[in-house]
C-alpha cells in the first residue's frame, strides 16, 4: 500500500493519545493527536493502538484434522499479526507449510515436529521410525529464515511406550542446530519433573498452566521445585491455552507466587476457534484482565515479550522507519462469562475487543 494514511487519536496503553502516520508500509511519524495528515484518516478514537500481536502457539495447516486452521482466520482476522505454528508439520510437510506463507497476510513462523510425520497423527512420537534426524536439519537448513526451533509434545497419549526418549532426541537436534525447543506438557508419563529438567535457557515450556495432574503445581497451589529451578534456568514460560490446557485455578495460583507472565498464546485451530474454549485471541488475553494483570502486562505478554523471544525486536515496538505492523483494540466494560479449559465458568466485568490491524502496511478492519 503506497498511499499516506492516518491512525487519528489512537491511545498507547501508557495512556498516551497519538496520531500515528503510516506511508508506504512503513511509520512515517509519530505525532501529536489531530496534527497527523495523509489521503486517508481512520478515526480511531476510544481505540488502544499496540504493535501487532504475536501469538507464539498455533495450528496453522489446514490439512491436518483435527488441529489446524487457515493462517488468516487465526492471524489478521483475530487482530493477530504474527503467528507461530506449533509444530503442525515435520519435515515431510514443512515445505507445503512454508509455501502457504507466500498466499497470506499474516507473519508466520515455525516449530519443526520432531516428528518428520507431525500432526498428521497425534501420537506422532511413539513410534521413532517418524523421527528422521537428518531429514529435520536438512528442513531447517531450507528454511532457516522461518523455523524457529523445534517442537516436542511430552505427553502420553503422544508418546506412548517411547517415555522420555523423544525429549532426548529433540534435545541433540537443539544442541546440532542451536535452536531452541518448545515443550508441551500434559499427562504422565513421562513424569513432568523428568520433562522440565532437560530444557535450557531460551526452551519454551508450553501449556504451563494447564489443570492435570501432572502440571507444574503441586494440590497445593505451590509451584514444583523444578519449575522455579526452570525459570532460574532462563526457561520460557508460554501459556498455550488450547482446548484442555489452561485452568483458571492454576493460573490464579502462577499469580499468586508471581510466575509469569511470559508469553499468552492460544493453542488456537479450527475446533476451539468455532466451538471454544479458546474462540480468539481477544477472549484469551480478556481471562488475563480478570486475573488481575494489568493491561500494560497483559499486551506486553503478545508484544514485546514475544517480539524479545522470538529476536525480532521489531515486531514488538511502534517506532518511525519500522513496517507498520499494529493491532487495534478496545477494552469493553461489560460482564461476559469467561470459560477454560476445566468447564470452569468466571465472569469478567472488562473484555478486550480488536478492531483492526495494519500488518506491513495494509489497514484491515477485524
Amino acid at each position: 500500500m503506497k498511499e499516506r494514511f492516518v491512525l487519528h487519536n489512537v491511545k498507547r496503553v501508557t495512556g498516551e493519545t497519538i496520531d500515528i502516520v503510516i506511508e508506504d508500509g512503513k511509520i512515517r511519524d509519530l505525532t501529536e493527536s489531530g496534527s497527523g495528515w495523509g489521503q486517508q484518516v481512520y478515526d480511531c478514537s476510544g481505540m488502544y493502538v499496540s504493535s501487532g500481536w504475536i501469538d507464539l502457539h498455533v495450528h496453522a495447516f489446514p490439512e491436518f484434522d483435527p488441529y489446524g486452521d487457515e493462517i488468516d482466520e487465526i492471524g489478521v482476522k483475530q487482530g493477530v499479526t504474527t503467528i507461530v505454528d506449533a509444530g503442525s508439520c515435520g519435515a515431510d510437510r514443512i515445505d507445503d507449510l512454508m509455501a502457504s506463507r507466500e498466499q497470506n497476510k499474516t507473519n508466520l513462523f515455525a516449530f519443526l515436529n520432531i516428528s518428520r510425520i507431525g500432526l498428521q497423527r497425534v501420537d506422532e512420537l511413539s513410534n521413532t521410525h517418524w523421527i528422521d534426524k537428518d531429514k529435520a536439519v536438512q528442513a531447517i537448513n531450507e528454511h532457516k529464515e522461518a523455523i524457529v526451533g523445534f517442537k516436542a509434545r511430552m505427553s502420553h497419549s503422544v508418546v506412548g511406550d517411547r517415555g522420555i526418549e523423544p525429549l532426548h532426541i529433540a534435545r541433540d537436534l537443539s544442541s546440532k542446530t542451536s535452536l531452541p525447543l518448545m515443550v508441551h506438557i500434559g499427562s504422565a508419563p513421562p513424569d513432568i519433573e523428568e520433562v522440565v529438567s532437560l530444557l535450557e535457557e531460551h526452551d519454551v515450556i508450553t501449556h504451563y498452566l494447564n489443570g492435570k495432574s501432572n502440571n507444574l503445581f503441586d494440590n497445593e497451589g505451590q509451584p514444583l521445585q523444578v519449575l522455579t529451578d526452570a525459570i532460574e534456568r532462563g526457561v520460557h514460560l508460554d501459556v498455550g491455552h488450547g482446548t484442555a490446557s489452561f485452568s483458571f485455578d492454576v493460573a490464579e495460583s502462577a499469580k499468586q507466587h508471581h510466575i509469569g507472565l511470559d508469553t499468552i498464546s492460544t493453542d488456537i485451530y479450527h475446533g476451539n476457534r468455532l466451538n471454544g474454549p479458546v474462540y480468539s485471541m481477544a477472549n484469551v488475553l480478556s481471562k488475563f484482565l480478570y486475573l488481575g494483570y494489568s493491561l500494560d502486562e497483559v499486551i506486553a505478554a503478545v508484544t514485546t515479550h514475544a517480539a524479545s523471544w522470538l529476536n525480532k525486536p521489531e515486531l514488538g515496538r511502534i517506532k518511525v522507519g519500522d513496517v507498520a505492523n499494529l493491532t487495534l483494540f478496545n477494552v469493553q466494560n461489560a460482564r461476559a462469562a469467561l470459560v477454560d479449559s476445566e468447564g470452569d465458568q468466571r465472569v469478567a466485568e472488562r473484555t478486550i475487543e480488536t478492531k483492526g490491524v495494519v500488518i506491513n502496511g495494509e489497514f484491515i478492519k477485524c
